[in-house]
């Protein structure tokens, strides 16, 4: 391993493996997740959860691209931070665009779906957060993961709140209003994660 010898491992060589450990798991978490809330979405003909999905996808590529980086310099981490931030802008833009079409297209989700996929993608992502919390630190790579696993616990909540709204007014809207909530979130974390990604990139140049 690099960074090890016959005295054992340095201290970036023992938190890079940490680091690697953590993002295999939350990788394929997500991954399975992408797949089961956008089969889910579809069912539930909710924008909210879609919203969702796109998030999941995008965080299954963001670890992907994390494990790619870890081992790298700190100009190669900030970026692949910066290209994490383009990859939430483009899932905004993708849901804005759902967004506008339900407006034109209205329906009524399916509460029960929308309420038990919210719960569990709840669960998972909660799991993810507690696995990153003690990375969220430790570079600009693994604080612009934090970043995106943070959103997720918010995005769940709202999906949960969502799916009660429907229930009580038997109406689609409650689910467009979280979803616009969701494409905020999507955007301003997209800006955060590429300014300090920008920044970072000023230093190490």
């Amino acid at each position: 391993m690099s960074g090890c010898c016959d005295g054992g491992c340095s201290e970036n060589a023992l938190q890079e493996k940490r680091q690697r450990g953590t993002l295999k798991i939350v990788l394929v978490i997500n991954a399975i997740m992408f797949l089961m809330i956008a089969a889910a979405a579809i069912y539930g003909r909710s924008t909210a959860l879609l919203a969702n999905s796109f998030d999941n996808f995008g965080d299954a590529l963001t670890y992907a691209l994390s494990l790619y980086a870890v081992s790298r310099g700190a100009s190669t981490k900030a970026k692949v931070a910066l290209f994490k931030g383009v990859l939430i802008l483009i899932a905004a833009f993708m849901v804005t665009g759902q967004i506008i079409y339900k407006l034109y297209v209205p329906s009524v989700p399916v509460f029960e779906t929308m309420g038990v996929f919210g719960f569990f993608s709840l669960m998972t992502n909660a799991l993810c957060l507690l696995l990153l919390w003690r990375h969220r630190h430790e570079d600009v790579n693994m604080s612009s993961v934090w970043e995106c696993s943070r959103n997720d616990i918010a995005s769940d909540l709202s999906i949960i709140m969502a799916a009660g709204a429907v229930w009580l007014f038997g109406s689609g809207w409650p689910d467009l209003l979280i979803a616009f909530a969701l494409v905020i979130l999507l955007y301003r974390s997209s800006y955060r994660v590429i300014c300090s990604a920008k920044v970072e990139l000023k230093n190490t140049g």
